[in-house]
């Protein structure tokens, strides 16, 4: 197990041997954006790739990007404090994580804030709500400036389907260590248990646990379709991957580079829309005809007013209310 202290002591060096020369980025008319990463799934690692070579092309050659992906720097929390170090130039990591360094990114972990796919990425291509949230960490040394769809966290359980919300009245169900995850399963009348990923599989095979949620790949990849018989698609989560880049690098670019950083990841973002679908669409054929696991979606109405007073709360912290406000007012129409 890593100590703290021997934590800091990695992530120190690493910002020594990867700051040699950052400075250049002002000095220089050819940047090279250092761009790291943690997840390396497929869509992310072709997106990012794709960034790489449009950008060169948009900035006739003035930027060029070098990778590091697959967590060879760290997890996402020691990646962000590399970049407001400077080690780095740009990463992606979850929206999740980013409500550590801004309030109003919880919104976005909030349960059924999205009414379906279509809302939720009209919301994330909204310049005037994203705008707002991108920037909301620029006293921290870095912003955002785009985002990858990291799928929908849905119901699998082991049993009856979940068809309504009565179906989940004391069902164990594993949960992330988060408090919004927690208070969500209670709202919706389930027993949530904190639980290692790893240790869910054999949870679920012994019937330790009733079910859990997650995206289609929890199923696939990880082979919980194995030992579940419903996969129930209620969405009650989607929360996006942000991409970052410091404030140091994007007011080192011109006017025209900057433009081409921007039309780069926008481009890249469509990109990787259109591969995670894709993968997502094969992962439910998968969970179906190999796994043998019905698929069933609910109306999710009776389940947004189950988790209300999570709302009412938020009434309390004016500027996620506002956001969320914002959100609910995009018209998918």
């Amino acid at each position: 197990m890593t100590t703290p202290h021997y934590a800091k002591t990695i992530l120190t060096a690493v910002i020594a041997s990867l700051s040699l020369g950052a400075g250049a980025v002002h000095a220089q008319d050819n940047i090279n954006l250092k761009l790291a990463y943690a997840q390396n799934s497929q869509p992310v690692k072709d997106a990012l790739a794709l960034f790489g070579e449009l950008v060169e092309e948009k900035s006739n050659g003035s930027i060029s990007v070098s990778y590091f992906p697959d967590s060879q720097l760290g997890g996402e929390s020691e990646l962000v404090e590399l970049l407001q170090a400077g080690a780095i130039d740009m990463t992606k990591v979850s929206g999740g994580l980013m409500g550590s360094f801004s309030s109003i990114y919880d919104v976005f972990s909030m349960p059924y804030l999205f009414e379906d796919q279509e809302h939720f990425y009209q919301v994330m291509n909204d310049e005037e709500i994203m705008r707002d949230v991108y920037h909301s960490t620029e006293g921290q040394g870095f912003v955002g400036v785009g985002w990858y769809d990291s799928g929908q966290r849905n119901f699998y359980t082991t049993g009856d389907p979940i068809e309504s919300v009565a179906d989940l009245a004391g069902k164990k169900i594993r949960v992330m260590q988060s408090q919004t995850a927690i208070d969500t399963m209670k709202l919706l009348g389930a027993s949530p248990v904190v639980m290692a990923q790893e240790e869910v599989y054999t949870a679920l095979q012994q019937g330790v646990l009733d079910g859990a949620e997650n995206n289609e790949f929890a199923l696939t990849t990880a082979r919980h379709g194995e030992v579940v018989d419903h996969y129930t698609l209620d969405g009650h989560t989607r929360i996006p991957d942000i991409i970052l880049i410091s404030n140091r690098v994007l007011e080192s670019l011109s006017d025209e580079q900057r433009d081409a950083v921007m039309e780069a990841i926008q481009e890249s973002t469509e990109f990787q829309t259109e591969q995670w679908l894709e993968a997502v669409a094969n992962a439910r054929t998968q969970i179906r005809e190999e796994f043998g696991v019905e698929i069933n979606e609910v109306d999710i109405a009776p389940f947004q007013e189950a988790v209300q007073p999570m709302y009412k709360e938020l009434e309390n912290t004016p500027e996620q209310y506002a956001i969320y406000q914002q959100i609910k007012a995009v018209n998918t129409q």
